[in-house]
């Protein structure tokens, strides 16, 4: 082959690496043009900044104006070369070597040296093209960049003797979507719990706002400790309006996952006037109506105006008294159903009686109501009966309970958002208290944040629900029905069917089935039969057979003078 053949060959693979570069090559130079926009500013700080130091300390007895003169040279370091420049600075290195190196060369070798560095100088740039390092996934806001230049190890070892915290370092830290996290070791008799009681110092080392949360927890391993810095959550920016199609009540801000919770678990919601408790509930009901049956109990009545158009509403103390009656009849009419067709378990659709400021509710000073709602918290989950309780004082004791003990003592979730103190933290997630729901700053933009008892210290944006969401569901109001299952029930043996209109008072329904009843019936019958409690059941046995109305017979059973 020819020299001629050859060079035309090796003109056109040259031709074609140029072709393939070039738009490479025009994206790199907007790349380079925008980011000396970018930086050069800094390196104009940068500079006034060593005048500056050099102003305050002529002598250089202090380390200012050497960190300043390093971080003048970072700066300019930072600020990349046109294009031009940098392409020309290339070839005249490589010429320069070749021309040094190679002085006595034939020119057919310097020929094919410059075909050869022509292709290496087009394939290193389009290499440095293809891998530079990738954009970072988040940008930082201008409070971020400054925390993030505080916990630089460099920093931090300047300040932390100055500020108590002398035999710990920082590592690098690194930029979430739920914030800045860091690792710190600690040396000699530092834990990460001496660190998370030093909280104090660290905000004041860092310089940060008081309202910025700040978590301090134990590393992955033995003498290591972990900051992070909750600047952001990791749910901003998700839209977090509500569909029949949404997970749980809401996103983890620290994840951004749902968070779930069981639609049979018993549940208490707890949080201050203004916290959002009452339409953070929304999702929860909004999915026990579709699913099966809701009963909303509304000791203010505001919310209750919503949802009455939905269904089965409760505000006024006769309403809510007849209604937790019926809810209370429906599950011992189940356990019955249950019992005689052999399950442990209801099989039907969940009843989900959902009671709104329990403090109302309790206030009312009704025994008998508050005993029907303490046996449905005890007894009916198993027969399909859930109860959920809602209170903005999430207090067990005193003259004005915000929940009754014994209901909080049958919860198996509970969800805290801001609450008024530790006190009612302490009520509100039990052994969880310590996530802080009474932490919560008391803004706008925290309404419907809380924790989740034993999910972690881990902040959930709950689902949006507007009034328009909650009106155009489905209409479907719950009645309780009458009980017709325990005619068939081979416990009792009855030959009369219940009437179909209860009686009014405790003592006649109690006298209609004892007189309706071929045989004796048992007393423990007659609590399961008119669905009053046991304690009532007794008074009024008792107070039928002291005037003679029923007999009690040896064996226990109960009987009355039909003909009366």
């Amino acid at each position: 082959m020819s020299h001629a053949s050859a060079w035309q060959i090796q003109r056109k693979y040259a031709a074609t690496a140029a072709r393939w570069s070039h738009e490479r090559w025009r994206t790199e130079s907007a790349r380079r043009r925008t980011l000396r926009a970018e930086r050069r500013p800094m390196v104009g700080d940068a500079r006034r900044a060593v005048a500056q130091a050099r102003a305050v300390d002529p002598q250089g007895v202090t380390s200012l104006v050497h960190r300043a003169e390093r971080e003048l040279a970072t700066a300019k370091r930072r600020v990349p070369d046109p294009m031009w420049l940098f392409a020309s600075k290339t070839a005249l290195a490589i010429g320069a070597a070749g021309y040094v190196g190679l002085p006595l060369v034939p020119g057919r070798v310097w020929m094919w040296s410059a075909i050869a560095v022509t292709v290496a100088v087009a394939g290193t740039i389009v290499w440095a093209l293809t891998h530079r390092p990738a954009k970072p996934e988040f940008e930082p806001t201008a409070e971020e960049r400054d925390l993030l230049k505080r916990l630089q190890p460099e920093h931090w070892r300047e300040h932390a003797e100055l500020r108590g915290l002398a035999g710990t370092i920082t590592g690098r830290p690194a930029l979430t979507a739920s914030g800045i996290t860091v690792a710190v070791r600690l040396d000699g008799k530092w834990t990460p719990g001496k660190l998370a009681d030093a909280e104090d110092n660290v905000r004041a080392l860092l310089g940060c706002r008081t309202a910025l949360r700040i978590e301090i927890q134990a590393g992955e391993r033995g003498g290591w400790a972990t900051i992070t810095l909750r600047t952001r959550l990791a749910a901003d920016g998700a839209r977090m309006d509500w569909t029949p199609d949404a997970v749980g009540i809401g996103l983890d801000t620290v994840t951004g996952q749902p968070v779930d919770i069981p639609l049979d678990n018993r549940l208490t919601v707890a949080g201050a006037s203004g916290s959002g408790k009452s339409w953070s509930s929304r999702p929860h009901m909004a999915k026990a109506h579709i699913t099966g049956d809701l009963v909303f109990v509304d000791g203010k009545g505001e919310e209750a105006t919503i949802w009455e158009e939905v269904c089965r509403t409760a505000v006024e103390p006769e309403e809510i008294r007849s209604t937790v009656a019926e809810v209370h009849a429906e599950m011992n009419r189940r356990k019955v159903d249950m019992k005689r067709r052999g399950l442990s378990v209801w099989d039907g659709p969940q009843l989900t009686l959902f009671v709104d400021e329990g403090r109302v509710i309790l206030a009312l000073k009704d025994k008998a109501l508050t005993q029907q709602l303490i046996d449905i918290s005890a007894l009916g989950r198993s027969r399909g009966v859930v109860l959920k309780w809602a209170t903005q004082y999430p207090v067990t004791s005193g003259d004005a309970p915000g929940i009754h003990a014994q209901i909080a003592a049958n919860t198996d979730s509970r969800f805290a958002l801001r609450v008024k103190n530790l006190t009612h933290a302490q009520v509100a997630l039990d052994d969880d208290a310590d996530y802080g729901p009474h932490l919560i700053p008391a803004r706008k933009d925290m309404r419907g944040h809380g924790y989740l008892g034993g999910h972690g210290p881990h902040l959930i944006r709950t689902w949006r629900m507007t009034d328009d969401m909650v009106k155009a569901l489905p209409a479907k109001r719950w009645h309780g029905t009458p009980d017709t299952t325990t005619a068939e029930a081979p416990s009792l043996r009855l030959v009369k069917s219940v009437p179909a209109t209860a009686p009014d008072s405790a003592e006649e329904r109690v006298l209609s089935i004892v007189t309706a009843a071929e045989n004796p019936v048992r007393q423990k019958d007659l609590a399961e039969q008119t669905g009053l409690s046991k304690g009532t059941v007794s008074k009024v046995v008792k107070r039928l057979t002291d005037t003679g109305r029923v007999t009690r017979r040896p064996d226990g059973g109960l009987t009355a003078d039909k003909a009366a």
